[in-house]
């Protein structure tokens, strides 16, 4: 990149950070002066902000390279975490939500003592702070900063040597990070994630667009062509026993992991607690559903193409996504590319800070002052704890450059100590009146002696997938819940208390939006497959039959909810 191109992008991207950040002020001015305020806006976040936050939350510059590069080296069988995720979020939808809004709750643990006790709420913090301040929030500014030296090469452009080039770009994107989650709170980071979403939807459609346009030469449709009649395979999603995720895993653990992320994980589901009614906020998860359908083709067909251009040659896997967008992505669309890939970035680092500080003001402090504290006092509590963890994650986050091998192996597996528990606490909370909080404290350390033992003690004989470890351990979990229940049963059935703060009127097109949202699920997973593109001869009569057959019953859906709503 010419020294005049690196001015453009420079420039050109802090015109479109500062452009955010502008708007985020505007919105945000005099609405973080309270707790509802602070930590869940004000609960008045609409559809459009909770899905755009949702959004951008979850996706990642890690994934950037990730999933396209899972996609060049393999084929689309990663798509499984992101497709499937979209089930998830209906159970948020039509199950999580509305009792979570009727009891208006602040943070997940606070559910867990109304329905449990206070012990059970300071072991899933302990948890919680634990992930979120040692593992979760470094890795992520540490793999975000990563992703930015590898795709822009900023060594060379900057003349530093690899590692201060890292630590200047963790604190610049901390530092961005931090003044949203700090200063702004709850809505701040919704306002910006939506902004920056918006970004990246647009990237995500422009990158395979103008790959296709390389590949074929300047032309789109024979781009397209040979992607889909040339190796078939790298768009088949039904992964195979030694693919990257294998088809029979999204139906066991799978399953348990992205409840636990979509429904149960606070920096996830703190936003939608923050809807400003239950409608809202059940349009808000559902439409981030579609955005995860729309993952494959926006961060995974980018590496099918790379394939085709490149060959299987590059150095490795990670390498295909970034020369990519170097080789197609015009210079005059590369300040919007950076703003957005740390706009990604920066959201889930200061998502995770606000959760991380919400936890530490809500359910330590608050709890350990009697619950006497003032709003300004937790609010002023929770941008000192917010303060804390970003220097905290500034020093640690670099550190992972001299380990890689080892912290990351910790990095993959530790939310597994506490995605599990976490979800089968809940749904047993949830659809039990009867276990008592003995159940969840047994369930708590259980899983983490015997997740501990099995990942880093007998490694070596219990070589299951990790994935169907968890669906494993959730129905022993399960049982230990339900055993408990019935040897030593609570003395009083446990009733939930409705405290709604909002609108908690359902919306009316909620369930036929979420058939339509499974059938999505299903179709995208046909046209990943042997049944249609991953085929030389292509989508076949049976595939055609099957996509209509998903068709007539939406419309038998939505024409039913159109005659009970008219």
């Amino acid at each position: 990149m010419s020294s005049g191109n690196l001015l453009f992008t420079a420039l050109s991207c802090v015109f479109f950070m500062a452009l955010v950040g502008w708007i985020s002020w505007l919105k945000t001015r005099g609405t973080a002066d309270t707790k509802d305020g602070y930590f869940l806006a004000g609960r008045g976040l609409g559809a459009t902000f909770i899905a755009g936050s949702l959004l951008l939350t979850n996706l990642s510059a890690e994934q950037l390279i990730g999933l396209n590069g899972s996609a060049y080296g393999y084929n689309m069988s990663s798509m499984g975490w992101e497709v499937t995720a979209a089930v998830a979020t209906i159970a948020m939808a039509l199950i999580f939500l509305p009792i979570y809004l009727a009891g208006a709750f602040t943070t997940l643990p606070q559910f867990l003592n109304d329905r449990f006790d206070p012990v059970v709420r300071r072991m899933s913090v302990v948890l919680f702070m634990l992930g979120y301040g040692l593992v979760t929030i470094p890795s992520v500014l540490y793999s975000g900063s990563v992703a930015v030296l590898l795709l822009f090469d900023m060594p060379t452009l900057t003349g530093l040597a690899y590692f201060p080039a890292l630590v200047m770009t963790v604190i610049a994107i901390g530092v961005t990070g931090a003044v949203y989650a700090i200063f702004g709170g709850l809505r701040a980071v919704a306002i910006s994630d939506t902004l920056n979403g918006v970004g990246l939807l647009i990237i995500g459609v422009l990158v395979p667009v103008f790959g296709l346009i390389a590949l074929g030469g300047g032309s789109f449709g024979d781009g397209l062509t040979q992607i889909t009649t040339q190796n078939p395979e790298k768009l088949n999603a039904i992964g195979a026993a030694d693919d990257p995720t294998p088809f029979g895993t999204i139906f066991t653990g799978m399953i348990f992991a992205n409840l636990f992320y979509w429904c149960t994980n606070q920096y996830v589901i703190q936003r939608t607690l923050g809807a400003q009614s239950l409608a809202e906020g059940q349009k808000g998860v559902l439409f981030s559903g579609f955005f995860k359908i729309l993952v494959p083709f926006m961060m995974m067909i980018p590496g099918v193409i790379a394939f085709h251009l490149y060959g299987p040659g590059l150095g490795t896997i990670d390498e295909a996504y970034p020369r990519l967008i170097r080789d197609v992505l015009p210079v005059y669309l590369s300040g919007f590319f950076l703003a957005v890939l740390l706009g990604a970035v920066f959201s889930s680092f200061n998502s995770l800070l606000n959760s991380a500080a919400t936890l530490f003001a809500l359910d330590v402090y608050a709890p350990a002052r009697g619950g006497e504290a003032s709003d300004a006092e937790l609010v002023r509590v929770a941008k000192i704890a917010s303060l804390v963890i970003a220097l905290f994650s500034f020093v640690v986050a670099p550190l992972l450059y001299f380990s890689p091998e080892g912290l990351w192996q910790i990095i993959r597996v530790f939310t597994g100590f506490y995605n599990i528990p976490t979800v089968v606490i809940v749904i047993v909370g949830l659809f039990t009146s009867r276990v008592p909080a003995m159940g969840a404290k047994l369930v708590i350390i259980f899983h983490v002696v015997t997740y501990g033992l099995i990942r880093f003690v007998f490694d070596d004989v219990i070589t299951l997938h990790f994935i169907h470890l968890y669906a494993v351990l959730f129905w022993i979990e399960v049982g230990i819940m339900l055993a408990c229940g019935w040897l030593r049963p609570r003395a009083e059935a446990w009733q939930f208390t409705r405290k709604e703060q909002v609108d908690m009127t359902p919306w009316r097109f909620a369930k036929p939006l979420a058939v339509t949202l499974f059938s999505c699920v299903v179709a995208t997973y046909l046209l990943f497959s042997p049944l249609g593109l991953a085929s030389i001869a292509g989508p076949g009569a049976v595939f055609g039959l099957l996509i209509s057959a998903l068709v007539i019953a939406n419309l038998g859906v939505w024409g039913m909810a159109a005659r009970r709503t008219a």
